[in-house]
Protein backbone atom coordinates (compact mmCIF):
# COMPACT_ATOMS: atom_id res chain seq x y z
CA UNK A 1 0.00 0.00 0.00
CA UNK A 2 0.78 3.42 -0.47
CA UNK A 3 1.85 5.44 2.28
CA UNK A 4 -0.51 8.70 2.44
CA UNK A 5 0.94 10.65 4.80
CA UNK A 6 0.40 13.96 3.30
CA UNK A 7 -3.08 13.54 2.79
CA UNK A 8 -4.24 13.55 6.44
CA UNK A 9 -4.42 17.17 7.22
CA UNK A 10 -5.99 18.07 4.15
CA UNK A 11 -8.92 14.85 4.25
CA UNK A 12 -9.46 16.03 8.01
CA UNK A 13 -10.02 19.71 7.27
CA UNK A 14 -12.31 18.74 4.29
CA UNK A 15 -14.10 17.08 7.22
CA UNK A 16 -14.33 19.80 9.73
CA UNK A 17 -14.98 22.24 6.63
CA UNK A 18 -18.07 20.38 6.03
CA UNK A 19 -17.73 17.70 3.53
CA UNK A 20 -21.03 16.35 2.72
CA UNK A 21 -22.43 13.84 0.75
CA UNK A 22 -25.95 12.04 0.21
CA UNK A 23 -25.06 10.10 3.14
CA UNK A 24 -27.72 7.81 4.88
CA UNK A 25 -27.25 7.20 8.81
CA UNK A 26 -24.08 5.07 9.40
CA UNK A 27 -22.92 3.87 12.51
CA UNK A 28 -18.99 3.48 13.00
CA UNK A 29 -17.95 1.37 16.09
CA UNK A 30 -14.70 2.56 17.73
CA UNK A 31 -12.74 -0.22 19.98
CA UNK A 32 -9.65 0.74 21.95
CA UNK A 33 -7.93 -0.46 25.38
CA UNK A 34 -8.67 1.34 28.48
CA UNK A 35 -6.54 4.09 30.14
CA UNK A 36 -4.11 1.83 31.67
CA UNK A 37 -1.30 4.37 30.93
CA UNK A 38 -0.49 7.70 30.20
CA UNK A 39 -0.14 7.22 26.56
CA UNK A 40 -3.82 5.43 26.40
CA UNK A 41 -5.10 8.12 28.50
CA UNK A 42 -4.46 10.41 26.03
CA UNK A 43 -5.94 8.35 23.41
CA UNK A 44 -9.34 7.82 25.37
CA UNK A 45 -9.17 11.74 25.44
CA UNK A 46 -9.08 12.30 21.83
CA UNK A 47 -11.18 9.55 21.14
CA UNK A 48 -13.90 11.26 23.15
CA UNK A 49 -13.33 14.47 21.73
CA UNK A 50 -13.63 13.33 18.42
CA UNK A 51 -16.63 11.56 19.10
CA UNK A 52 -18.43 14.78 20.13
CA UNK A 53 -17.02 16.93 17.13
CA UNK A 54 -17.96 14.57 14.74
CA UNK A 55 -21.32 13.36 15.93
CA UNK A 56 -22.37 17.62 16.66
CA UNK A 57 -20.95 18.36 12.89
CA UNK A 58 -22.65 15.70 10.89
CA UNK A 59 -26.04 14.23 12.77
CA UNK A 60 -26.46 11.35 10.07
CA UNK A 61 -23.38 9.56 12.03
CA UNK A 62 -23.36 7.50 14.97
CA UNK A 63 -20.81 6.65 16.83
CA UNK A 64 -19.93 3.92 19.51
CA UNK A 65 -17.21 3.89 21.99
CA UNK A 66 -16.26 1.33 23.83
CA UNK A 67 -12.77 0.72 25.40
CA UNK A 68 -10.89 -2.71 27.10
CA UNK A 69 -9.17 -3.73 29.53
CA UNK A 70 -7.94 -7.49 27.93
CA UNK A 71 -7.31 -8.39 24.72
CA UNK A 72 -10.67 -10.99 25.68
CA UNK A 73 -12.75 -8.16 26.50
CA UNK A 74 -12.28 -6.63 23.40
CA UNK A 75 -12.70 -9.42 21.39
CA UNK A 76 -16.55 -9.72 23.40
CA UNK A 77 -16.67 -5.80 22.37
CA UNK A 78 -15.95 -6.54 18.73
CA UNK A 79 -19.11 -9.37 19.15
CA UNK A 80 -21.45 -6.87 20.57
CA UNK A 81 -20.83 -3.80 18.17
CA UNK A 82 -22.00 -6.31 15.39
CA UNK A 83 -24.61 -8.08 17.07
CA UNK A 84 -25.83 -4.78 19.21
CA UNK A 85 -25.40 -1.52 17.44
CA UNK A 86 -24.97 -3.18 14.06
CA UNK A 87 -21.94 -1.12 12.77
CA UNK A 88 -21.15 -0.08 9.39
CA UNK A 89 -17.54 0.70 10.30
CA UNK A 90 -14.68 -0.08 12.72
CA UNK A 91 -11.97 1.90 14.12
CA UNK A 92 -9.93 -0.62 16.19
CA UNK A 93 -6.58 -0.13 18.13
CA UNK A 94 -5.89 -4.31 19.46
CA UNK A 95 -5.21 -4.89 22.87
CA UNK A 96 -2.72 -7.31 21.24
CA UNK A 97 -2.40 -8.04 17.97
CA UNK A 98 -2.41 -11.93 17.67
CA UNK A 99 -5.35 -12.16 19.68
CA UNK A 100 -7.87 -9.67 18.13
CA UNK A 101 -6.89 -10.71 14.69
CA UNK A 102 -9.29 -13.41 14.22
CA UNK A 103 -11.96 -10.99 15.77
CA UNK A 104 -11.26 -8.43 13.32
CA UNK A 105 -11.53 -10.59 10.72
CA UNK A 106 -14.86 -11.94 11.55
CA UNK A 107 -16.06 -8.26 11.96
CA UNK A 108 -14.64 -7.89 8.69
CA UNK A 109 -16.32 -10.91 7.20
CA UNK A 110 -19.63 -8.91 8.12
CA UNK A 111 -18.70 -6.39 5.26
CA UNK A 112 -18.27 -3.73 7.73
CA UNK A 113 -15.43 -1.33 6.84
CA UNK A 114 -12.23 -1.82 8.87
CA UNK A 115 -9.37 0.52 10.06
CA UNK A 116 -6.42 -0.74 12.20
CA UNK A 117 -4.64 1.86 14.43
CA UNK A 118 -1.05 1.90 15.71
CA UNK A 119 -0.66 -2.12 16.61
CA UNK A 120 -1.26 -4.24 13.20
CA UNK A 121 -2.78 -7.41 13.06
CA UNK A 122 -1.13 -10.55 12.17
CA UNK A 123 -2.82 -11.09 9.08
CA UNK A 124 -2.34 -8.99 6.18
CA UNK A 125 -5.42 -8.26 4.25
CA UNK A 126 -7.69 -7.54 6.66
CA UNK A 127 -7.92 -3.68 7.21
CA UNK A 128 -9.20 -0.91 4.95
CA UNK A 129 -7.43 1.62 5.86
CA UNK A 130 -4.15 1.35 8.87
CA UNK A 131 -3.37 4.32 10.61
CA UNK A 132 -0.23 4.53 12.69
CA UNK A 133 2.93 6.52 14.24
CA UNK A 134 6.04 6.28 12.93
CA UNK A 135 8.65 3.74 14.95
CA UNK A 136 11.13 4.22 12.58
CA UNK A 137 11.63 7.71 12.58
CA UNK A 138 10.70 8.15 16.54
CA UNK A 139 14.30 6.14 16.55
CA UNK A 140 15.95 7.98 14.15
CA UNK A 141 14.97 11.60 14.86
CA UNK A 142 16.13 10.90 18.21
CA UNK A 143 19.65 9.91 17.39
CA UNK A 144 19.70 12.81 15.07
CA UNK A 145 19.27 15.16 18.24
CA UNK A 146 21.77 13.26 20.35
CA UNK A 147 24.46 13.59 17.32
CA UNK A 148 23.73 17.33 17.11
CA UNK A 149 23.54 17.85 20.92
CA UNK A 150 26.81 15.34 21.95
CA UNK A 151 28.74 16.32 18.41
CA UNK A 152 31.98 15.95 20.07
CA UNK A 153 31.27 12.76 21.36
CA UNK A 154 29.66 11.41 24.81
CA UNK A 155 28.27 8.93 26.91
CA UNK A 156 24.77 7.97 27.00
CA UNK A 157 22.42 5.00 28.10
CA UNK A 158 19.52 3.86 26.19
CA UNK A 159 15.99 3.10 28.03
CA UNK A 160 14.14 0.72 25.87
CA UNK A 161 9.80 -0.16 25.68
CA UNK A 162 8.79 -4.20 26.20
CA UNK A 163 10.19 -6.84 23.31
CA UNK A 164 7.91 -5.83 21.00
CA UNK A 165 8.22 -4.72 17.01
CA UNK A 166 7.56 -1.57 17.41
CA UNK A 167 10.63 -1.29 20.68
CA UNK A 168 12.69 -3.05 17.76
CA UNK A 169 11.77 -0.63 15.28
CA UNK A 170 12.66 2.06 17.76
CA UNK A 171 16.03 0.60 18.78
CA UNK A 172 17.22 -0.41 15.81
CA UNK A 173 16.70 2.94 13.88
CA UNK A 174 18.69 5.04 17.07
CA UNK A 175 21.28 2.53 16.87
CA UNK A 176 22.13 2.89 13.12
CA UNK A 177 21.61 6.66 12.89
CA UNK A 178 24.81 6.58 15.62
CA UNK A 179 26.66 4.92 13.64
CA UNK A 180 29.91 6.63 12.77
CA UNK A 181 29.15 8.84 15.36
CA UNK A 182 31.46 9.40 18.58
CA UNK A 183 28.42 9.03 20.95
CA UNK A 184 28.92 5.51 23.06
CA UNK A 185 26.05 3.90 23.94
CA UNK A 186 26.81 2.05 27.69
CA UNK A 187 24.04 0.32 28.02
CA UNK A 188 20.41 -0.61 27.30
CA UNK A 189 17.73 -1.88 29.09
CA UNK A 190 13.95 -2.75 29.44
CA UNK A 191 11.61 -0.20 31.11
CA UNK A 192 8.54 -1.44 29.87
CA UNK A 193 7.00 2.15 29.14
CA UNK A 194 6.25 2.66 32.95
CA UNK A 195 7.42 5.58 34.88
CA UNK A 196 8.25 3.43 38.18
CA UNK A 197 10.31 0.78 35.72
CA UNK A 198 12.36 4.10 34.30
CA UNK A 199 12.78 4.86 37.88
CA UNK A 200 14.29 1.89 38.76
CA UNK A 201 16.45 1.17 35.27
CA UNK A 202 17.79 4.94 35.96
CA UNK A 203 19.33 4.45 39.22
CA UNK A 204 21.06 1.43 38.27
CA UNK A 205 22.65 3.14 34.92
CA UNK A 206 23.49 6.22 37.56
CA UNK A 207 25.04 3.62 39.98
CA UNK A 208 27.09 2.05 37.06
CA UNK A 209 28.62 4.54 35.28
CA UNK A 210 29.55 7.66 36.76
CA UNK A 211 29.72 10.08 34.03
CA UNK A 212 26.59 10.01 32.06
CA UNK A 213 25.99 13.04 28.92
CA UNK A 214 22.21 11.87 27.62
CA UNK A 215 19.36 9.34 27.95
CA UNK A 216 17.30 8.02 25.34
CA UNK A 217 14.27 7.12 27.36
CA UNK A 218 12.06 6.64 24.15
CA UNK A 219 8.87 6.80 26.07
CA UNK A 220 7.52 10.07 28.41
CA UNK A 221 6.05 7.50 30.84
CA UNK A 222 9.57 6.24 31.14
CA UNK A 223 10.96 9.49 31.28
CA UNK A 224 9.31 10.68 34.15
CA UNK A 225 10.58 8.55 36.14
CA UNK A 226 14.11 8.84 35.08
CA UNK A 227 13.67 12.63 35.93
CA UNK A 228 12.92 11.54 39.64
CA UNK A 229 15.76 8.77 39.64
CA UNK A 230 18.41 12.05 37.82
CA UNK A 231 17.14 14.17 40.89
CA UNK A 232 17.34 12.18 43.45
CA UNK A 233 21.14 11.49 42.75
CA UNK A 234 21.83 14.94 42.27
CA UNK A 235 23.04 14.78 38.69
CA UNK A 236 20.38 16.89 36.85
CA UNK A 237 23.48 19.28 36.07
CA UNK A 238 25.35 17.04 34.02
CA UNK A 239 22.97 14.38 31.12
CA UNK A 240 19.72 15.95 29.17
CA UNK A 241 16.75 13.52 28.70
CA UNK A 242 15.11 12.69 25.39
CA UNK A 243 11.36 11.25 25.95
CA UNK A 244 8.72 10.33 23.47
CA UNK A 245 5.27 10.07 23.06
CA UNK A 246 3.76 13.78 23.50
CA UNK A 247 3.03 14.04 27.35
CA UNK A 248 2.05 17.10 27.91
CA UNK A 249 3.90 17.42 31.08
CA UNK A 250 7.11 16.85 28.98
CA UNK A 251 5.66 19.24 26.18
CA UNK A 252 5.07 21.94 29.01
CA UNK A 253 9.13 21.49 30.16
CA UNK A 254 10.12 21.91 26.82
CA UNK A 255 7.79 24.86 26.12
CA UNK A 256 9.26 26.25 30.06
CA UNK A 257 13.22 25.78 28.45
CA UNK A 258 13.59 23.18 31.15
CA UNK A 259 17.65 21.83 30.98
CA UNK A 260 16.65 18.36 31.76
CA UNK A 261 14.32 18.20 29.14
CA UNK A 262 15.31 20.30 26.28
CA UNK A 263 13.36 18.42 23.59
CA UNK A 264 10.69 15.57 22.60
CA UNK A 265 9.56 13.48 19.89
CA UNK A 266 6.12 12.72 19.18
CA UNK A 267 4.38 9.80 19.07
CA UNK A 268 0.41 11.17 19.01
CA UNK A 269 -1.99 9.10 20.81
CA UNK A 270 -3.99 12.06 19.00
CA UNK A 271 -4.10 9.03 15.57
CA UNK A 272 -7.12 7.65 17.03
CA UNK A 273 -8.35 11.15 15.79
CA UNK A 274 -7.25 10.76 12.47
CA UNK A 275 -8.23 7.12 12.33
CA UNK A 276 -11.96 8.44 13.48
CA UNK A 277 -12.18 10.95 10.90
CA UNK A 278 -10.44 9.18 8.06
CA UNK A 279 -13.22 6.37 8.76
CA UNK A 280 -15.86 9.11 9.04
CA UNK A 281 -14.93 10.95 5.80
CA UNK A 282 -16.15 6.86 4.12
CA UNK A 283 -19.58 7.74 4.63
CA UNK A 284 -19.97 11.75 4.25
CA UNK A 285 -17.75 11.87 0.92
CA UNK A 286 -16.47 9.72 -2.28
CA UNK A 287 -12.98 10.31 -1.50
CA UNK A 288 -11.07 7.19 -1.77
CA UNK A 289 -9.70 5.89 1.20
CA UNK A 290 -7.91 2.83 1.37
CA UNK A 291 -4.07 2.60 2.32
CA UNK A 292 -1.68 3.10 5.01
CA UNK A 293 -1.46 6.53 6.70
CA UNK A 294 1.75 6.78 8.62
CA UNK A 295 2.01 10.30 10.80
CA UNK A 296 5.41 11.72 11.58
CA UNK A 297 6.96 11.87 14.67
CA UNK A 298 9.01 15.14 14.61
CA UNK A 299 11.65 16.63 17.19
CA UNK A 300 8.74 18.61 19.74
CA UNK A 301 11.46 21.81 20.64
CA UNK A 302 10.47 25.09 22.52
CA UNK A 303 9.87 26.60 19.22
CA UNK A 304 6.73 24.50 18.35
CA UNK A 305 6.03 23.16 21.43
CA UNK A 306 2.73 25.00 21.56
CA UNK A 307 1.23 23.09 18.64
CA UNK A 308 1.43 19.77 20.39
CA UNK A 309 0.13 21.00 23.95
CA UNK A 310 -3.03 20.17 25.13
CA UNK A 311 -3.39 20.82 28.66
CA UNK A 312 -7.08 19.16 28.69
CA UNK A 313 -5.63 15.89 28.00
CA UNK A 314 -4.74 13.45 30.90
CA UNK A 315 -1.48 12.63 28.28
Amino acid sequence: MKILQRLVPVITGCLLLGVTANAVAQTIGVSIPAATHGWAGGMNFHAEETKKRLEAAYPELSIVLLTANSASEQANDLEDLVAIHNIDALVVLPFESAPLTGPVRNVKRQGVFITVVDRGLSEPGIQDVYVAGNNVEMGRVSAQYMKQRLSGGGDIVVLRGIPTVIDEQRFGAFMAELEGSNINVLDNQYANWNRDDGFTVMQDFLARFSKIDGVWAQDDDIAIGVIQAVRQARRQDELFIVGGGGMKDIVRRVMDGDRLTPVDVLYPPSMIATAMELTALKFISNAPLNGEYILGSPLITPENAAQYYFPDSPF
